[in-house]
């Protein structure tokens, strides 16, 4: 036996204090109660909703209000849910199947893109990854009057594909899918692949989308709350038999009497599926966040 094998080998002084150090952090006082107050503040809008439209009419208007909920949501709920100037189970369908398609497309897009211009070698790549994120300062606004001319010459005015085409690809995404391919796939990881024989689609299906997992998750959920929220583009190119979700919620203000206690009862409607959402996927939303600040 040699002295190698004999030998114990242990790590150093300072790495062990280091790591005893790290260990033994933890959040103080201050931590928890700024995170209480952030918890609260976020719960509190939720809250209020919920306590506006469980009440009636003039609920929202008495200076004696209580601060318990009452017992009117359900009926509330149903008002909303029966109105037929609302639609709103066809355009809770409208919301859900285009919301969907939107986060898919954005998904599949930016990620191609983002492995295009992070780990291919293309002439004009730098310049057009530029010109894809300069692409971000330009408003939609300005673009609504051609958009609607073009969708309205295509006949497809009032069609839910008309929210979905315009936004099947994304700057941001392409830009968030880039900048975390770039610092998550190292490049001898391709080159290997390539010399084991694998082709760039197979790279890319093996490495690049495997690696683009928890920042998909991400890019896809918050594109898809950003779809579910839109109001502006749906509301001028979708008619009244046709809308989205936000849209239909519109109509229960366009009377001259408001019943805010009917209104507020269904946002809170509009809100569950998304809370759904973030209760399925909040385990790979935390996943991506820390591996984006652990690449950071």
């Amino acid at each position: 036996m040699t002295a190698l094998d004999t030998r114990t080998i242990t790590a150093p002084a300072t790495t062990r204090t280091r790591t005893r150090h790290i260990r033994g952090v933890r959040a103080g006082f201050w931590v928890y109660a700024g995170l209480g107050v952030v918890l609260i503040s976020s719960l509190f809008p939720f809250y209020w909703s919920f306590l506006i439209g469980s009440g009636d009419s003039s609920t929202i208007n008495d200076p004696d209000m209580s601060w318990i909920p009452g017992g009117n949501f359900l009926a509330n709920a149903a008002t909303v849910v029966n109105d037929p100037a609302v639609n709103f189970w066809p355009a809770l369908w409208n919301s859900i199947v285009s919301s969907a398609l939107i986060a898919a497309s954005v998904v599949v897009t930016s990620t191609l893109a983002g492995w295009a211009f992070a780990k291919l070698r293309f002439p004009g790549s730098k310049p057009l990854l530029v010109f894809v994120v300069a692409t971000m300062a330009v408003p939609m606004q300005l673009g609504v009057v051609p958009l609607y001319i073009l969708f309205a010459d295509l006949g497809w005015t009032g069609n839910i594909g008309a929210i979905i085409i315009p936004a099947i690809t994304s700057a941001f995404g392409v830009f968030w899918m880039t900048q975390y391919l770039r610092q998550s796939v190292p490049d001898e990881l391709i080159e290997a692949a390539r010399v084991d024989g694998a082709s760039m689609i197979r790279t890319f299906w093996t490495i690049g989308v495997v690696a683009a997992r928890p920042a998909a998750a991400m890019l896809g959920l918050f594109t898809f709350v950003t779809a579910w929220n839109n109001f502006f583009w749906p509301f001028i190119v979708l008619d009244r038999s046709n809308p989205t979700l936000p849209v239909a919620l519109s109509l229960l203000q366009s009377n001259h009497f408001v019943d805010y206690s009917i209104v507020l009862a269904g946002v809170l409607l509009s809100t569950i599926p998304l809370l759904l959402l973030f209760v399925v996927a909040g385990k790979q939303l935390v996943t991506g966040i820390m591996q984006g600040a652990v690449k950071g």
